[in-house]
Parts: C-alpha cells; structure tokens; sequence
C-alpha cells in the first residue's frame, strides 16, 4: 500500500482553536514524535485512509485545554474521534481501526497465527519497560533477552519477515519502538540490537520498506536530541 505524501497541519497548541468537534469528521489525534501515537498513524495509512481519517497533531508540550475537557478526558495521545465517540489506548485503538475501516486486513484470518498475534501485542508493555529500564544498567544482559525474544518470534512463521509472515498490527505494535530503541541504544551506548540476530535485522530491512510507516518516523538525530534534552522518558512520549 503507497502512502500518499500528504502535507500535515502545525500542531495545534494551548493558543490553538478546537476544530469543530463532533462534526462527523473522523479525527486522529497525535503527536508526530509519539510512537503509542504512531502506531495509530501507521494503522490509518496502510489502510489508505487518507481522506476518511484525519490527521490532528497535538503539541504535547504545550497541549490546548479544550483537547483534555472536550476530546479525551485522558489528555494522552491517540484518541480518535469516530462516530460521536472518542477511542484511546494505542493497542485498543490500531485494533478498532482495522476493525471498523476499509482497507487491507491487519490481522489474518489463521487460528495459529490470531492467537500468536495477541500474545505478541500482550507482551508488547513487557518488551518495553524491559529495554527502557536497561538505560541505566547492563543493556546486553537486561535487554538482550527482550530482543532475543523478537527474534525467536520471528521464527515462528515462514511465509514472509514479517511476525506473522505477513505484515500485521503486530509489526505495527512494535516498530515504533524498536525504532527508537535502535537509534538510542547504537548513539548513546554503543549497543547493536541486531547483532547475532539476522531475523530481526531482516524485521527492521523490510518494514523500513513500508511506505506507511517510513513517512511516521522520526529522524534518527532528533530523537537522540530529545534524549539529549529531556531524558530517557522522552524517548516514549
């Protein structure tokens, strides 16, 4: 699926107007460096949703009010707006979309592989607090494990790179972060996630080929800058 090159508004801030809310339109709401958010954004733009979801990135650091009193009380992003209703949750959210949406189907039909696939987005909160809290330790022995569990679910299925073979809600579930990962881990700590595992070098080649996503990343240099300036949580929001 090409991804259209679509020209995104300014993030809206606390000076920002709302737009008109609940006007039928269905609204995604996110940040263009937040990869809970850019799972969501790669979801819509898989499924060619160009002109039937539309885009709202929100200034995090500087969020308008009405977003937390009049969109999702929660103030986080995603949250979509759809059908007179707000859904949040990054995970909850990828699933309603390819749920209730035309487009490619992000998640197969196959028992075997359904059932792998929600132990792989269950794992998924595991995976990242795992990586994220060996900043300040021993990333070899506190992450590698976490890492070694992605390439061995990478073996799983041989009909294709991708978790399921195919490309899916699982590959988008994790890219954002294994992206993040990557680019900090290599900059600031000399780490290689891909060493001595050829499946998940592979992984990270192939979705690197997916228009959909390739227009959702952040640059390598300004995440270690944002690392730079704010810390390691930063790295997640």
């Amino acid at each position: 699926m090409a991804a259209v090159n679509e020209h995104l508004p300014t993030p809206l801030d606390a000076t920002s107007e709302p737009p008109p809310l609940f006007d039928g339109t269905t609204r995604l709401y996110i940040s263009l460096s937040c990869p809970f958010a850019q799972r969501a954004w790669i979801t819509r733009n898989y499924k060619g949703l160009y002109d039937k979801i539309k885009v709202v990135p929100i200034n995090l650091q500087n969020r308008p009010a009405w977003y937390k009193e009049k969109v999702y009380p929660e103030n986080k992003v995603p949250s979509l707006e759809h059908n007179g209703k707000v859904i949040g949750e990054s995970l909850d959210l990828i699933k309603y979309v390819d749920s209730n949406f035309d487009g490619p189907s992000l998640l197969p039909h196959d028992h075997a592989k359904k059932e792998f696939a929600e132990e792989l987005i269950a794992y998924t909160d595991t995976f990242n607090k795992t990586v994220f809290t060996s900043f300040k330790g021993d990333v070899a022995k506190e992450a590698g494990p976490a890492f070694d569990h992605l390439e061995k679910a990478l073996h799983k299925f041989d009909d294709g790179p991708f978790f399921l073979g195919q490309f899916s809600l699982v590959d988008i579930a994790y890219i954002p972060f294994v992206e993040r990962f990557q680019v900090f881990l290599s900059a600031e700590l000399n780490y290689d996630i891909t060493a001595g595992r050829p499946k998940l070098a592979r992984w990270i080649e192939e979705v690197n080929k997916i228009d959909a996503y390739k227009v959702t990343k952040t640059d390598p240099k300004e995440l270690v800058e944002l690392y730079k300036a704010r810390g390691t949580i930063h790295l997640l929001h």
